[in-house]
């Protein structure tokens, strides 16, 4: 009985370090892979054994009592050398094998990341994807992660972490939208368009557009009449005639392969090095996490021309 119960202790322990590292039950289940209603009755049994309450409950949040504040520390503690533990376990294998957990942002995954999966599970059968796509900017380790690929500069100085492949942000629009209305010579010459513009879920800010005139680079804020915060949404406003944006080439490709949509200001595009891969510490010697890292920088730099060069639209 002693060692049932300390096993449930622990369980307690994980679900409630999870928990209050992402504010809810729903995202820890999530993160765990379990039901909301397992992490909320561990975690329930684990205050009941402590004999303390490490939450205040809320219909909308669930904030530490004082006693949970202090033990949440010792509880990070402890999943990070549990997931220490598993990494060793997983590293002593010769073969990737078991669940790995990847984020990344909704174009990223959608377009770089899925399109991937099929040949690198059929070169490593016994590994499980579990791809998580969402633009809002997440903290890995405590959400236990193995890796992430984002686009941007990189703050976490805790991370590890590879550069996969540069891009190009170019301008589109519908070929029918620049029948009607002219295609521009120059950014300026934007003011007298329509404009779709991308907000970023993670500050709630309007994306500026980046242009490389001459030697320097500039940014404008176009005051656009259509605004949306999910990159698909603004590809979809465009390829609908909604007027001209601004994209990465990844996510505009498919759409000006099929004739949807035509580069526009081709000259002024912007090239950028900064989609990476980060992974923390502890998954340095993870065998899956190595293998996936060596195969989507490989898929990532096989979409780009002989040139070297990544996808850079012409017209």
């Amino acid at each position: 009985m002693k060692e049932q119960i300390a096993l449930d202790r622990l369980t307690g322990l994980i679900a409630f370090a999870r928990a209050g590292s992402m504010g809810s039950y729903t995202a820890a289940a999530r993160s765990l892979a379990i039901s909301p209603s397992a992490v909320s009755k561990s975690i329930q049994r684990l205050e009941q054994n402590l004999g303390v309450s490490l939450f205040t409950r809320t219909t909308r949040s669930l904030r530490f009592t004082p006693e949970g504040r202090d033990l949440h520390e010792r509880a990070l503690r402890l999943l990070s050398a549990a997931e220490e533990i598993e990494q060793a376990a997983k590293s002593a294998r010769s073969e990737p094998s078991g669940t790995l957990r990847v984020a990344a942002s909704l174009p990223i995954g959608i377009h770089m990341i899925a399109p991937t999966l099929p040949a690198f599970r059929e070169r490593y059968p016994e590994v499980v994807v579990d791809l998580r796509l969402s633009d809002r900017f997440i903290d890995i380790i405590e959400e236990g992660m193995d890796v992430a690929v984002r686009i941007g500069d990189l703050a976490d100085s805790r991370l590890l972490s590879r550069k996969l492949a540069p891009h190009i942000f170019c301008c589109f629009a519908s070929p029918d939208y620049l029948t009607a209305r002219g295609t521009p010579s120059h950014p300026n010459e934007l003011e007298e368009h329509d404009t779709v513009s991308l907000r970023y879920q993670s500050t709630g800010l309007v994306m500026l557009w980046p242009f490389r005139a001459g030697d320097r680079d500039i940014e404008l804020a176009p005051q656009s009449g259509i605004i949306v915060d999910a990159s698909e949404a603004h590809i979809a406003a465009l390829v609908a005639g909604g007027g001209i944006g601004i994209s990465a080439d990844f996510v505009a490709a498919p759409y000006v392969a099929s004739g949807e949509l035509v580069p526009v200001l081709s000259d002024y595009a912007v090239k950028r090095d900064n989609i990476t891969a980060v992974w923390p510490e502890s998954r340095r010697s993870n065998p899956a996490v190595r293998a996936f890292l060596t195969h989507l920088q490989q898929a990532f730099q096989a979409r780009m021309p002989a040139t070297g060069q990544p996808y850079i639209p012409t017209g």
